[in-house]
């Protein structure tokens, strides 16, 4: 009798995705906008471009590097006579949050291809983690509403629940690893959207993976990326890939539907020894 045939994705043993941009909220809509409407509550100015820029980190260091940009560091001082301390952050970070709960829903739905990807995985065996910049309180309103639509990883991980820290330190993808019972994170591999999420991967030991037009760093609704015409299309794609590969991704996919192929490509590298 022949042997079973191995998957195509063997040996891997772990994909580690992150959530928005990645699995859900193409474009990752749902956090830059909220950024900018919660510095408008204070009277200070934020374009998206300006919100975009710290993606994947936790929401609390997001908010500490953007009062640290001089622009935004200028307002806060003219505006309230002092410059952004803790004390602004945490107020920051409180009128964030309640306006984060109250709008994840609206950006849930799945990245088109991810439900059937995570099946794909899941069917051959592989484990499925994942990791957020979002809060724990955030994540506790998204996840049973992806999970009704098919995104429903084995494991997650909030920004806020690792006293290490989040992004762009490994802790997160190996908090992964080991809830996950991983025996080698060279068999993983991190899948995000933005740079601070790739180093995470990077960090941790991991094959990375970055997604160039469904997330961050191209910023554009299914809709909106539709209507843009080939040249501006392709601009934006070229430098999205750019910044991946620059932050060191080892592969550059237009979004998680593509990932099987990349998956198995890894596999082949590391049936021959080849590593992260």
């Amino acid at each position: 009798m022949n042997a079973p045939l191995a998957h195509p994705y063997h040996p891997l043993q772990a994909i580690i995705f992150d959530w928005a941009g990645t699995l859900v909220d193409f474009g990752s809509l749902a956090p830059t906008q909220i950024f900018v409407d919660a510095f408008a509550s204070f009277g200070i100015t934020v374009t998206l471009a300006q919100a975009r820029g710290p993606m994947g980190l936790s929401k609390r260091d997001h908010i500490r590097q953007l009062l640290g940009t001089p622009e935004i560091a200028a307002q806060w001082q003219q505006r309230f006579g002092r410059p952004a301390d803790e004390p602004a952050i945490d107020a920051l970070y409180e009128r964030f949050m309640p306006m984060q709960i109250d709008k994840v829903g609206d950006y849930s739905q799945p990245i088109p291809g991810a439900a059937q990807v995570l099946a794909e995985l899941r069917a051959h065996g592989l484990r499925i983690g994942s990791c957020s910049g979002y809060p724990r309180r955030v994540m506790d309103v998204l996840q049973p509403l992806a999970a009704r639509a098919g995104i429903a990883p084995d494991h997650v991980v909030a920004g806020d629940e690792l006293a290490a820290g989040g992004r762009p330190g490994p802790f997160m993808a190996l908090a992964n690893v080991i809830a996950l019972g991983i025996g080698d994170v060279r068999l993983c591999v991190k899948v995000d959207d933005t740079a601070p999420g790739i180093e995470e991967g990077l960090r941790a030991g991991m094959w990375t993976v970055g997604l160039s037009l469904s997330g961050n760093e191209t910023g554009c609704t299914v809709t909106e990326l539709a209507a843009l015409d080939d040249d501006e299309r392709a601009r934006r794609q070229a430098t999205a890939v750019a910044r991946l590969h620059a932050a060191g991704a080892h592969y550059v996919i237009d979004s998680v539907a593509g990932l099987p192929s990349v998956l198995e490509a890894i596999a082949r590298r590391v049936a021959h020894a080849g590593r992260p």
